[in-house]
């Protein structure tokens, strides 16, 4: 009960709520971030996977060396860039892009490559362009794979983005790791809480804007799915209702 009520104690501390220190200030620090990260990755790993997944040729080797990032820790990342780059934002915004691209880049091959040949071939039998194909068939059609690759490289960059505290940045981070500096197990523990809140608001909110932008007969597919690394390169999907 004691830490409960230390944890309590922190969050309702006036002090927590004003100033570039506050949770205000630093959960703007985290989300612009955030934000511009994976705007940075989107457009960097979505037009490249769709041009890729279209013409269904390049892809396999694009994904290959997308997922390369997967295997290294991203906490070796942004050491080695705080050696170019130095102590700041920069490092870490770098970092959580690298993150990022590989399940937007994947999703994307994925999601075009494995449109059915039958719906191109009626999208062409009806005169549509192949700008036409792409825009009003493949792309809806793919719709629900690209946008579970952009939800879960959004809430795994979230997540990451407390990373940007170790070398000298701010965001939410900065509340685990100067707790941990300090002994302060509810400035941690509150701060780590914050965290987690702001990952599952970004799963929220990138959920509704799935409802906008999939096609309704096709929100009923998989939300969260995953690309095999063979090569056929064939989705899998893990139905949630």
């Amino acid at each position: 009960m004691n830490f409960l009520g230390d944890v309590y104690d922190w969050f309702t501390d006036p002090d927590q709520w004003s100033g570039t220190a506050g949770i205000p200030h630093r959960t703007f620090e985290h989300v612009q971030l955030s934000t511009f990260s994976v705007l940075a990755a989107l457009l960097l790993a979505v037009p490249l996977g769709v041009v890729l997944g279209h013409f269904r040729r390049g892809g396999t080797s694009a994904v290959i060396v997308a997922n390369i990032g997967r295997a290294i820790p991203s906490f070796g990342i942004l050491v080695l860039l705080v050696q170019v780059l130095g102590i700041g934002a920069g490092p870490t915004f770098v970092a959580l892009v690298l993150l990022a691209v590989p399940p937007m880049l994947t999703n994307s091959y994925v999601g075009l490559a494995n449109v059915d040949d039958d719906l191109r071939d009626a999208a062409r039998g009806m005169g549509m362009t192949r700008w036409q194909m792409l825009w009003r068939v493949e792309l809806p059609v793919a719709s629900p794979l690209v946008m579970a690759g952009i939800r879960t490289a959004a809430v795994t960059v979230v997540a990451t983005a407390s990373l940007a505290a170790i070398v000298a940045w701010g965001g939410l981070g900065r509340f685990v790791v100067d707790g941990m500096a300090q002994g302060d197990e509810a400035q941690t523990f509150g701060g780590a809480l914050l965290i987690a809140a702001l990952a599952i608001t970004a799963e929220l909110v990138l959920a509704l804007v799935e409802r906008v932008v999939v096609p309704r007969p096709l929100r009923a597919r998989a939300s969260v799915r995953r690309a095999p690394a063979g090569p056929d390169m064939e989705a899998e999907s893990i139905s949630v209702g």
